[in-house]
């Protein structure tokens, strides 16, 4: 005979399910006075540090082995009200925690924050305002030790009113207002290099393609191209000075009129534009380097290195960034009064870049 009685889930034999073991209760402070042998006030004063408070060391050794055996961790809250602070320091940004390369703000800053203790508190807005008030009023809560701003390229930004009430640098990005203090890519400085490896490879006629959009990046990599060819005797040409859309299309789109001007060299604003301008200069049947010398700026690893020959270039200090950021937050480096802290730019030469053949 068929049973018509419905199947429980349970196969036969197996019992009632196991119950799953209750979480471990976190140790209180009274356990751990009780192990000790004295109070619980003994034992906060231990936890918090209060070394003027009247306890033999022989107490607080009990105290702390005590606290070790156990397992206890303190109340990070308590003692952030305690102490009026907290071992966070903030990172609000725009975008940079989902752009690759400018993820590395987030690293500098994390390994700096670390080297000294502090644990890094990070909100990603997406450039939504009340997300940034939202997430600027959590980390003042929380009492952190100061709050990084940062944006995902370099440019000027209006402060918000909340990150004025605590301790704050701006990072890759700066403000007119007096005292903000900031930290920035030396633009000029990594233009200038950009232009140093044509000119320490033999070429004199180099152009320069520059962006269209308007942006600090763009004055900065434009003075440092002058103040590099000025710096080898070489007059400033305007018409080397060629602008594009700063990505692959612009790049590709300016080839032509770089051709007319019988350079030997270029150094492109950035490297998605270089990109675009070696498939524009294979079209012609050209070589790179052979017949065109080629330099990008901020070293994306993605494009830069895997481009072929691989690009020389000068890279964005996105880590460094980070981490002076954290510094100057903390007192460990001075800050200019009048002006963004400027971090080099370092200079990655690849095989883009060869000598110029003697005439």
């Amino acid at each position: 005979m068929i049973s018509q009685e419905k199947s429980s889930g349970t196969p036969s034999g197996a019992g009632t399910p196991r119950k799953k073991p209750p979480r471990p209760q976190p140790v209180t402070l009274r356990e751990v006075a009780e192990a000790a042998g004295v109070s619980t006030a003994t034992v906060s004063l231990v936890v918090n540090n209060k070394k003027a408070a009247r306890i033999s060391d022989e107490t607080r050794k009990r105290v702390r082995d005590a606290i070790r055996n156990l397992g206890y961790r303190p109340n990070a809250m308590a003692q952030t009200l305690v102490s009026g602070s907290s071992r966070f320091i903030g990172l609000v940004a725009d975008a940079i925690a989902t752009t690759p390369f400018a993820g590395q703000i987030i690293h500098g800053a994390q390994d700096e924050a670390w080297k000294h203790g502090y644990a890094l508190l990070i909100a990603n807005t997406e450039g939504n305002s009340e997300l940034e008030t939202d997430a600027i009023a959590m980390m003042l809560e929380y009492k952190v030790r100061g709050i990084l701003y940062s944006t995902w390229f370099h440019r000027a930004t209006d402060i918000p009113a909340s990150l004025r009430e605590a301790d704050f640098v701006l990072v890759n990005c700066f403000s007119t207002e007096p005292g903000a203090r900031a930290v920035v890519p030396d633009e000029a400085q990594g233009g200038h290099s950009a232009t140093e490896i044509l000119l320490r490879h033999g070429h004199r006629r180099i152009a320069f393609i520059n962006a269209t959009i308007p942006a600090p990046a763009r004055d900065g990599r434009l003075q440092g191209y002058r103040e590099a060819l000025e710096g080898a005797g070489i007059p400033f040409d305007e018409d080397l000075v060629l602008e594009a859309y700063p990505d692959q299309e612009g790049g590709y789109g300016a080839t032509e009129d770089l051709l007319r001007l019988g350079a030997t060299a270029v150094y492109c604003y950035n490297d998605r534009m270089a990109m675009g301008l070696y498939d524009g200069l294979r079209e012609q049947g050209l070589s790179i380097p052979a017949d065109m010398a080629v330099v990008g700026f901020d070293n994306q690893e993605v494009i830069a290195a895997h481009l072929r020959p691989p690009l020389s270039t000068v890279s964005l200090p996105h880590y460094e960034l980070g981490a002076a950021g954290v510094r100057i937050l903390l007192g460990l480096d001075e800050a200019p009064l009048q002006e963004a802290a400027k971090i080099y730019c370092p200079t990655i030469e690849r095989t883009s870049v060869q000598a110029l053949a003697p005439a």
